[in-house]
């Protein structure tokens, strides 16, 4: 029954044809139930007319109720309609790190293609005025894509993604509020009804223990709050207990979420007396009257919970017991407008009769689109008793112990996500026994299955309503000594591979390191690059992580090393990606104390600035870098900053500066008696005096430039200052 359901709507591909970006979507599980008025919701809003940019669909619900199953359900049935492609991004990491627009605009355009020219990044990774965040929405012109952005934390991170014509469709996922961008009326996920509960659990668990115990499915659907992450949890543990009725299950769940509820509320109650104590403590000590009875009352209280993220975990509630029937248009409290019951209300979008028609400004304006909201919101935590944290624990504790090991170890995984390579680094096993682990996991609906890699290698990914939990069980079981060491085993593990995918691609570089072991050697040039560029946003991920952290600089340093090697011989390597590497080797060189190789990664930023005709950031970066080389009294470098710095004046038409950085640099090259240098600089100072109309000046330097290109015989370089010089000699006569 519940895969003759799963069937009623269009699934994975159906209409889609040749789409490009399907696979991108995640996989998800394999048996979809219900949600039928939901899709219904979704395709109502987005066949609705729309003008002035893109129609934004929200798809609002807590943890674990199946947003994003539902998201690349919807996605893959309407794909059809933009033939232009689809596009999948998560705009939160499972740790609960928001990603910056900017981040998000650069991953969109390397999917629409992935030869373009992705843009460096600006001072800011907000707003619409972010060099990638234009790019994106130039690059959608003309286009019909579909645009699907998993867990949004805010508005600020969409507006800017935001393209300028309606052609295009963005389904955003949230599992909070999402204010700040008007015209958009979410489809509230609530839980399952009771006949898709029923068949998922019967689905799942197998034989005829739910259809035998129709009243006990009842009850456990009800422990569960109908959301689908608990009722596959609960599921994966009655398979794994073939002898507990239903009903027990059902009961042993309501048991830990009243155990997790006592500890929460006595936590609660601890640390609200602890607040009352240490404000009455801070009136004695300035002098103001105690409001005894009000901290009496405060004490007395261990239930109440205190404000902020518990809090937030209130307020995400009141999504899971909204329904998505008739939800569009109907709950429009998400966006702080007025809710059915409290005001009267028409159609979505329309003015409620008798009311006064709201003032709007034009729908062509990207003002009229956003209006100012808060700052960046905070992730919406799932509460300790939670029932989807009640499943995992009972899940958790039946574990083996090598699948309960692997699962807190894969937190230390960039962006939460691992194939058994880097798994088996994580634990310290072989790669096929990580693999069978994965696998094992995966069917317990305790990791996601991910789009695999570019050659077919499996790929999985803690999900986000777990990874607190998970982080909490790994600090209570491992110690930090077993914890440092497989960060370090993964980096390792992550420089060999780079390192042997750059062997292959450029064999002429000289041997590369010992052989891997056969389940993780890459088998050619083209595997390697596969490889290089399917992961590379998880190793630029897993360098940041490790020098964000501070304690494995070594392991790190190896490692983008490595990349800066590697990646330029992929053929694709994106300056933006690039830059980051650069700004980690500054941020470990800083951190070290070491001001040449901090000085060497700025002038290698300016350098990236420079080439993408980015003059000012480009002087700041040169002149940070001089400061660090006059730290390190390292005059090559000096003079190499000094030089590039005047190349930006030269670029943007300061002629009188490009002629004073020029000439500090060109001394310096003599004092070390870099004469092609000093040929070249002084030909750029003849240059500089004649933008100046200083003609005897630049006269002068063009011959003395010639005189060190005749000692150093070289006649190229004769032949090319003696035109230049000839040509300013006959303009001059001409009256210049």
């Amino acid at each position: 029954m519940a895969r003759k359901t799963a069937t009623m709507d269009p699934g994975p591909g159906a209409p889609a044809g040749a789409v490009p970006g399907l696979e991108r979507l995640p996989a998800g599980p394999a048996l979809f139930v219900g949600r039928r008025a939901e899709l219904a919701a979704l395709r109502a809003a987005a066949a609705r007319p729309a003008s002035g940019r893109c129609p934004v669909l929200v798809l609002a619900g807590r943890p674990g109720s199946g947003r994003t199953t539902l998201a690349a359900r919807f996605a893959r049935t309407v794909a059809a309609d933009y033939p232009d492609g689809v596009l999948f991004v998560r705009l939160s990491a499972p740790d609960g790190g928001r990603v910056p627009p900017a981040r998000a605009a650069r991953l969109l355009l390397e999917q629409l293609d992935p030869q373009s020219a992705v843009p460096l990044p600006g001072a800011g990774e907000d707003g619409r005025d972010e060099p990638g965040c234009v790019a994106l929405r130039e690059a959608l012109a003309g286009l019909r894509v579909l645009l699907v952005l998993d867990d949004v934390r805010d508005a600020g991170q969409v507006w800017p993604l935001l393209a300028d014509e309606p052609g295009c469709l963005v389904l955003a996922t949230t599992a909070g509020p999402l204010t700040g961008i008007e015209d958009i009326d979410p489809v509230i996920l609530g839980g399952l009804d009771r006949q898709a509960s029923g068949e998922l659990l019967a689905d799942l668990v197998g034989g005829t223990r739910i259809s035998c115990d129709p009243v006990g499915g009842a009850d456990l659907a009800e422990a569960c709050a109908a959301r689908p992450a608990a009722l596959r949890l609960m599921a994966g543990w009655l398979r794994g207990s073939p002898k507990t009725a239903v009903t027990d299950a059902a009961r042993e769940l309501n048991r830990v979420v009243g155990e997790e509820t006592a500890v929460t509320g006595a936590a609660a109650g601890s640390v609200a007396a602890a607040v009352v104590m240490e404000k009455e403590k801070e009136k004695e000590q300035s002098g103001a009257p105690r409001k005894g009875k009000e901290g009496e009352r405060a004490a007395k209280s261990p239930g109440t919970p205190p404000a902020g993220p518990a809090g937030a975990a209130g307020s995400a509630g009141a999504i899971g017991a909204a329904r998505a029937v008739g939800s569009v248009g109907a709950t429009r409290g998400l966006l702080g407008k007025p809710v059915p019951g409290k005001a009267a209300e028409g159609r979505a979008g329309e003015p409620a009769p008798g009311a006064a028609a709201p003032v709007t400004e034009s729908a062509g304006d990207p003002a009229a689109w956003v209006k100012p909201g808060p700052e960046p919101a905070e992730p919406v935590p799932v509460p300790d008793n939670d029932p989807l944290l009640g499943a995992f624990t009972l899940l958790y504790r039946e574990l083996p112990a090598a699948q309960a090991r692997m699962l807190r170890a894969l937190t230390l995984a960039p962006a939460q996500t691992a194939d058994p390579r880097t798994a088996s680094a994580l634990v310290g096993c072989p790669v096929p026994d990580a693999a069978v682990t994965l696998v094992a996991l995966a069917e317990r609906e305790l990791v996601g299955e991910e789009a695999p890699a570019a050659d077919g290698t499996p790929r999985y990914r803690v999900p986000g309503r777990l990874y607190p939990r998970l982080v909490r069980l790994r600090e209570q079981e491992d110690r930090p000594a077993e914890t440092e060491l497989a960060r370090a085993r993964l980096l390792e593990r992550l420089v060999r591979l780079t390192e042997s995918a750059r062997a292959l691609l450029d064999p002429a570089a000289g041997p590369g390191p010992d052989p891997l072991p056969a389940p993780l050697r890459l088998r050619s040039a083209a595997h390697a690059r596969e490889w290089l560029l399917g992961e590379r946003e998880l190793l630029l991920g897993a360098v940041a992580d490790a020098i964000g952290q501070g304690d494995l600089d070594g392991s790190a340093g190896r490692l983008v090393t490595a990349l800066l090697r590697a990646l330029p011989l992929t053929g694709a390597a994106a300056p933006a990606d690039l830059y980051r590497l650069h700004e980690l080797v500054l941020t470990v060189a800083e951190r070290s104390g070491r001001p040449r190789r901090a000085s060497a990664a700025l002038l290698n930023l300016g350098d990236l600035q420079a080439s993408a005709g980015r003059w000012e950031p480009a002087v700041a970066h040169y002149r940070a870098a001089l400061e660090h080389a006059r730290t390190a009294d390292d005059e090559p470098l000096c003079a190499r900053a000094l030089e590039s710095a005047a190349n930006c004046h030269r670029a943007l038409g300061d002629a009188v500066r490009a002629a004073d950085w020029y000439g500090r640099a060109l001394g310096l090259r003599q004092a070390l008696g870099d004469h092609a240098a000093e040929a070249r600089l002084l030909a750029r100072v003849a240059e500089a005096h004649t933008a100046q109309r200083r003609f005897d000046e630049a006269d002068r330097e063009y011959r003395a430039a010639l005189a060190v290109l005749r000692r150093l015989g070289d006649e190229r370089g004769r032949e090319a200052v003696g035109a230049a010089l000839a040509d300013l000699r006959e303009r001059v006569d001409a009256g210049w």
